[in-house]
């Protein structure tokens, strides 16, 4: 699929619902999806900073293609890194017309090979039995894109990013009704939004956003930025002049020299001591094996056959593993 097909997609849409430009780390962080009220109403996922988000046009380097074989025929999730986090997509089986594309990309990814890719998703959660939201995207167009077009998604999410930080620290001030916060400043697009998010999520720190706008910038710039550490960086940006397609470890933890215990058990018991009800992360089990000395690959491979063929581990929902209960 062309990448302008996905650009003017996420324009032609307008009439209906614009693809909204977001970092991950403010798509990960909403946690209050909002149904239509009707049959043919959208439905949204709704951001601390007021984002109403139905669809949204994301980028960033590949982290992980697969596919799965259901009874209705393939179907595949990915992840995608951007300089704040990781968005997590999926093509569904009954996306036939997308099946090529997506099975190109996955041969790519299994030959080695590392790209940056553009995609439109419609927004998508789960919501678990102790009331946890988990936020994906569920493809709709995407392409390969190369360093350029990158930088200019960079800069476009970092502003409309910026945008929504400006609306949320107008509102802090103002009244929850729409011609109150219109008077402070408040984009009318913003408006309803804002009321939603700070009657759900009150008021909260926003320097981890304004920190992710900091990283895009400076890796679409390619320039010197230097982030203070915070809860959100423990490491430097970075940038996109380094080489045609940034690494997706280039941020990942150094293993110790040997590692420590069997691979297999580091997963296992991260997950004992992790799981809280709604399973422990894909990218937390990977941190952890590589901290105890193991590399991405066989940390990667010993999740996969611990869940496929040990079957001591269970992939409840995408990305999220739980023990398999006794």
């Amino acid at each position: 699929m062309g990448c302008d097909t996905v650009m003017q997609s996420s324009s032609s849409r307008r009439a209906r619902q614009s693809a909204i430009r977001i970092f991950a780390q403010e798509y990960m962080d909403a946690s209050l999806p909002e149904e239509g009220a009707g049959e043919f109403d959208p439905s949204f996922v709704v951001t601390k900073l007021g984002a109403k988000i139905n669809r949204a046009l994301v980028a960033g380097v590949i982290d992980r293609i697969e596919r799965r074989e259901g009874e209705s025929g393939p179907n595949y999730s990915g992840v995608l890194r951007d300089p704040s986090g990781t968005h997590r997509f999926s093509v569904a089986a009954f996306q036939p017309e997308l099946h090529a594309d997506i099975e190109e990309l996955l041969h790519r990814f299994d030959s080695g090979d590392r790209f940056l890719m553009m995609l439109v998703g419609r927004a998508r959660w789960f919501e678990s039995e102790d009331g946890g939201v988990f936020t994906s995207f569920r493809a709709e167009e995407f392409c390969v894109v190369d360093t350029q077009r990158y930088t200019n998604w960079l800069v476009e999410t970092a502003d409309a990013t910026l945008r929504r930080l400006d609306a949320y620290e107008a509102s802090i001030e103002s009244d929850l009704t729409p011609s109150a916060l219109q008077s402070s400043g408040v984009p009318m697009d913003l408006v309803d939004g804002l009321i939603l998010a700070r009657g759900h999520y009150g008021e909260f720190d926003t320097e981890n956003y304004r920190v992710g706008v900091l990283q895009g910038l400076s890796m679409a710039l390619s320039n010197n930025v230097v982030i203070e550490p915070s809860a959100a960086v423990e490491s430097p940006q970075p940038t996109l002049d380094d080489s045609p397609m940034p690494s997706v470890t280039d941020s990942e933890p150094k293993p110790q020299s040997e590692p420590s215990g069997d691979v297999g058990e580091v997963i296992l018991e991260t997950i004992r001591l992790k799981d809280e009800g709604a399973g422990v992360d894909y990218d937390t089990l990977v941190h952890a094996a590589i901290m105890a000395g193991h590399s991405r690959e066989v940390a990667e491979d010993a999740i996969d056959h611990l869940r496929d063929v040990d079957g001591s581990i269970i992939e409840p929902r995408f990305s999220f593993f739980q023990l398999l209960p006794e």
